[in-house]
C-alpha cells in the first residue's frame, strides 16, 4: 500500500508541475507576442519622448538667453545656403549697377 500511495503523490506532484510549466510557458508566450512587444515598445518611446521633452522645457525656463542664442544659430546654420545665395545676388546686382548717361 505504501508504494501505491507514493505513486500517486509522485504522479500529482509531476501532474502539478507540469500544470505550473505550462502556465509559466503561456505566459511567456503571450509576454513575447508581437503585438505585446509593440505596444510595449511604443509605451517606452512615449515616455521617453516626454521625459525629455519636459527636461528640455525646464532647461529652457532656467536659461532662456542660452537657448534663444542656440536656436538663433541652429536657424542661421540651417539657412546657411539661402543667406549666402541671397547676399551673393545683393552683391553681384550692387557691383553692376551701371549709371545710364544719356549718350
Amino acid at each position: 500500500m505504501k508504494r501505491e500511495q507514493a505513486y500517486r503523490d509522485a504522479t500529482a506532484l509531476a501532474d502539478a508541475r507540469k500544470a505550473a510549466f505550462l502556465s509559466s510557458a503561456l505566459a511567456a508566450k503571450a509576454r513575447v507576442a508581437p503585438a505585446r512587444l509593440k505596444q510595449d515598445a511604443r509605451d517606452k518611446t512615449t515616455e521617453a519622448l516626454l521625459d525629455g521633452t519636459a527636461y528640455a522645457a525646464a532647461k529652457v525656463r532656467q536659461r532662456p538667453a542660452a537657448t534663444a542664442a542656440a536656436v538663433g544659430a541652429l536657424a542661421l546654420y540651417l539657412m546657411r545656403r539661402p543667406l549666402g545665395s541671397l547676399f551673393q545676388r545683393l552683391y553681384v546686382r550692387i557691383r553692376n549697377r551701371t549709371e545710364d548717361s544719356g549718350d
